[in-house]
């Protein structure tokens, strides 16, 4: 039998959406995922709705070799990640890798801007939709999509739905 598989979340480091980090997590590990969670601190995070999470690790020392996925969590806080040079790296090298790479909410403006979602299909939460058409992306609008291993999302409504697109992801 083959280990867990190993998931990435990242989040701000205030103002997650708390229902984007709680539910993709609950089905992620109800699925035998052993999940960590990294952000560009290792205080504890508070998201929007008043969930507090002390991040295990930071961008800087996560590489994406180490993990099946890697999923970037939304919320307003996640626009502190839209330019951060590490959050950029990781999405590359994950995109690069063939692994599955999650974001939902405003965070695929991240991807965006890293230039992963150049010809992809792609949502976002729709105030973020011109910079996903600037980064190259096709803005779907759709709740969910999924564009090879690339899984976008709009928002909290859509939360179970990108776990569960997720965990399809990893063959789970």
């Amino acid at each position: 039998m083959k280990g867990k598989k190993k998931v990435l979340m990242v989040i701000a480091p205030e103002n997650f959406r708390d229902e984007e980090y709680q539910e993709p997590r609950r089905i992620l590990e109800s699925r035998g995922c052993e999940v960590t969670v990294a952000s560009t601190s290792t205080r504890p995070a508070r998201g929007m709705l008043g969930a507090v999470v002390t991040p295990e690790t930071t961008l800087d020392k996560v590489r994406a070799a180490d993990f099946d996925a890697v999923v970037f969590v939304g919320g307003y806080g996640a626009e502190a990640l839209y330019g951060d040079k590490g959050a950029h790296a990781l999405a590359v090298a994950t995109a690069a890798s063939g692994k599955p790479l999650g974001a939902i909410c405003v965070s695929p403006t991240i991807l965006a801007n890293a230039g992963v979602l150049k010809g992809k299909n792609a949502t976002v939460w729709p105030s973020q939709s011109k910079a996903l058409v600037s980064g190259g992306a096709n803005y779907t609008a759709k709740p969910v999509e999924k564009d090879g291993q690339i899984i976008t999302a709009d928002g909290p409504t859509s939360a179970t739905r990108f776990g569960e697109a997720i965990a399809s992801a990893l063959g789970l």
